[in-house]
């Protein structure tokens, strides 16, 4: 983690407080993705405000935290490979999704699950910073947010949510807006769970019955965004549930190239994301979609098609 302190957070830069927060807190379990979150940041308050001087003081002492970072870790490949990180940031975030997901549809309603639907939105946000969503992120964002929303206002007002993809057609909740904790981003501490704002901007009034849950989906992931303090649970106690890993295709033992394929650099470039996101998905011991993944790059490359 870098060292230097970041000044107040200008006014102007609200809208990425929540990142640069969720960056501290994922400084010593997640150095990387804590990395993206500060580059999202400063990305995004470059578009903001980069000539007032409050937010030029701001922006530099956060260039100052990202240069910092980068030279720490310049060995790893997720920092100096952007299609790594994509794919170490992406798998994170569906960690997070899926976590809340599970508890959501076990109808396990707490403030944990509730922060690591928010935190997975977070996290999409910032897969920007390697271009544009897929529409399948751009789902995920909306329905984490609103799930969060969601389940905040009905605990706080003293209602059982409905648990999974429900539709809400005509609904839109009050987020309670929380603003303290803004000053700990130069502070050097870590916020309180209790003081994670859950906005209620933007949030979607689609029927979500059939959302789309990606591969690997049935596996819980084996983390939360925070281990609740005072239940004496530490996150070494939380161990990941089987999984049913997919068979492999059969078809691709026997299968040859059909004499005329020629892969074009696109092709060459999506079995590389293939077996990226394989690879980090085995870091978090997520075998289902690293076998999928694998599958999809070998297919690729044997036939010319996915």
């Amino acid at each position: 983690m870098a060292a230097t302190a970041l000044p107040p957070l200008p006014p102007q830069f609200k809208s990425i407080q929540h990142h640069l927060r969720t960056a501290q807190e994922l400084d010593k379990r997640e150095p990387v993705v804590a990395y993206y979150c500060r580059l999202y940041a400063m990305q995004t308050g470059m578009k903001i405000d980069s000539k007032t001087p409050e937010c030029r003081k701001f922006l530099s002492k956060l260039m100052d935290q990202l240069e910092a970072m980068k030279k720490q870790f310049g060995d790893n490949e997720a920092i100096t490979q952007e299609i790594v990180g994509s794919a170490h940031v992406e798998n994170y975030a569906l960690k997070m999704f899926l976590y809340a997901d599970n508890e959501d549809r076990a109808g396990q309603f707490h403030k944990n699950m509730i922060k690591s639907f928010y935190t997975a939105s977070l996290l999409i946000d910032v897969l920007t910073v390697f271009g544009e969503l897929s529409e399948e992120n751009v789902q995920h964002r909306k329905y984490a947010r609103w799930k969060a929303a969601y389940i905040h206002n009905c605990l706080k007002n003293g209602e059982t949510p409905q648990p999974g993809p429900i539709g809400m057609e005509g609904e839109s909740f009050d987020a309670e807006r929380e603003e303290a904790g803004s000053s700990s981003l130069h502070s050097g501490t870590t916020p309180p769970t209790s003081s994670s704002t859950y906005e209620a901007n933007n949030i979607p009034t689609s029927n979500y019955t059939s959302i789309h849950i990606p591969p690997g989906a049935h596996a819980p992931a084996n983390t939360p965004a925070e281990v609740p303090h005072n239940t004496g649970v530490t996150s070494n106690t939380i161990q990941p549930a089987p999984q049913n890993v997919p068979l492999v295709d059969p078809s691709l033992y026997s299968a040859q190239s059909a004499g005329e394929v020629r892969l074009t650099p696109e092709d060459f470039a999506r079995a590389q994301k293939y077996c990226k996101y394989a690879g980090s998905a085995l870091q978090y011991e997520d075998v289902s979609t690293a076998v999928q993944n694998l599958q999809k790059a070998l297919k690729l490359l044997i036939t010319g098609r996915e």
